[in-house]
């Protein structure tokens, strides 16, 4: 129990010494996700295990995995050295807080604060989409790859996403499983559909992004039964605004 305390510090120090291993050497990568991936894993494992409360380690873990690997996707494809340096310093900030929100949720519920899973989520899932969703379209345009292959990697990867939304604000799963799948097949087309703009991939990415965002909040405000005319226009003046806005200032190809 003692050394549980310690592991929300140094489970994003271990993964973060992990990224710089795979910044200096590319060949490992396939060893660094594998032991990022256990790393994980195992933090959340031991959370599950000590709390009286009952949840799924897989629910649990889902966040920081698809945000990291996000990341990891992303900063392949970026060329900024300064700019992979503050996004792995950025994931070692996000996966501290998220496990020790984590923990203070399952094992000191009397110091967790209410809504604090459920605002990381909203956050964590937005950025991780966004490297993912530019690390797709990065991969088109460099390798050339199958654009159905990546579409299936993206309409994966958004079930998960969007599954870990629901299990952090609390949606019943068979009531929300439905919904699921249809968001995830919506944004999957959306992702489609954007791949045939002339614009790059990170500018691709932020559309894809700005998307998902606006469809996963009213799907989640909707499940809660809190949706109303002015959570509606909100996020529609919001989403369409955005992309327009997007259009309007990024260079086409």
């Amino acid at each position: 129990m003692k050394h549980n305390r310690i592991l929300p510090l140094a489970t994003p120090f271990f993964v973060y010494v992990l990224l710089e291993l795979f910044y200096f050497k590319q060949s490992l990568i396939y060893v660094v996700l594998v032991f990022i991936f256990l790393s994980l894993l195992f933090t959340s494992r031991q959370f599950i295990q000590a709390s009286k409360i009952k949840e799924s380690f897989w629910s649990t873990i889902i966040l920081p995995s698809s945000f990291t690997f996000s990341l990891i996707f992303f900063v392949i494809i970026s060329p900024n050295n300064f700019l992979i340096q503050i996004l792995f310093f950025f994931d070692l900030v996000f996966l501290y807080l998220y496990y020790r929100t984590l923990y203070y949720y399952l094992l000191a519920p009397e110091y967790y604060k209410d809504s604090s899973l459920q605002n990381l989520s909203a956050y964590g899932n937005f950025a991780g989409f966004y490297f993912l969703s530019s690390a797709v379209y990065g991969v088109q345009v460099f390798v050339s790859a199958s654009v159905w292959l990546l579409m299936l990697t993206m309409l994966i990867a958004t079930l998960l996403i969007v599954y870990q939304v629901t299990w952090a604000n609390k949606i019943d799963k068979k009531t929300g499983l439905f919904y699921i799948l249809i968001s995830g097949l919506v944004i999957t087309e959306i992702a489609w559909s954007v791949s045939f703009l002339s614009l790059s991939y990170f500018v691709l990415g932020l559309i894809l992004s700005v998307s998902y965002y606006t469809i996963i909040g009213l799907l989640r405000f909707y499940l809660q039964n809190a949706l109303n005319k002015k959570l509606v226009k909100m996020y529609l003046i919001f989403g369409l605004s955005s992309i327009l806005l997007v259009l309007l200032t990024s260079r086409w190809v």
